[in-house]
């Protein structure tokens, strides 16, 4: 098997446990500072780990068109983080990690669109699945 599909299958993995331990952690707590919580903790964990492998060396590689795609990329993260645990907050952990899911869809339209990457039947049919497994799930 292919080191991405083992990571991928991780990332799902460890993103099935942010909601479930999101969802405990949010009871009786405001969801916007269980979300600063949580970033400041991986911004430490994600910094020992980048200090532990001697990554901060490569800081020099990172030119000021890669460093804006990187800021925007942590600051729709961080967006997503506070919906996602205010939605947490008010919704039930299965049904809010399904519609959240709907990303993959929308990863497909913003390829397609900005990236160009091809659309191509068995993706479209895909994602056409995935929505409707979202939508069945979350009602």
């Amino acid at each position: 098997m292919q080191n991405w599909i083992i990571f991928s299958l991780l990332s799902a993995m460890f993103a099935a446990l942010v909601g479930i331990f999101g969802k405990v952690g949010i009871s009786g707590v405001d969801s916007t500072l269980a979300t600063t919580v949580r970033a400041i903790v991986m911004a430490v964990f994600l910094s020992l780990v980048t200090l532990s492998l001697g990554k901060f060396s490569l800081l020099s590689t990172i030119n000021s068109k890669l460093f804006l795609f990187i800021v925007l990329s942590g600051v729709a993260g961080a967006l997503s983080w506070l919906c996602y645990f205010f939605a947490l907050r008010y919704g039930p952990a299965s049904g809010v990690a399904a519609l959240d899911r709907l990303s993959v869809v929308f990863v497909l339209i913003f390829a397609v669109l900005f990236l160009a990457e091809k659309l191509t039947l068995k993706t479209g049919f895909g994602a056409l699945l995935i929505s409707v497994g979202a939508i069945l799930m979350s009602i």
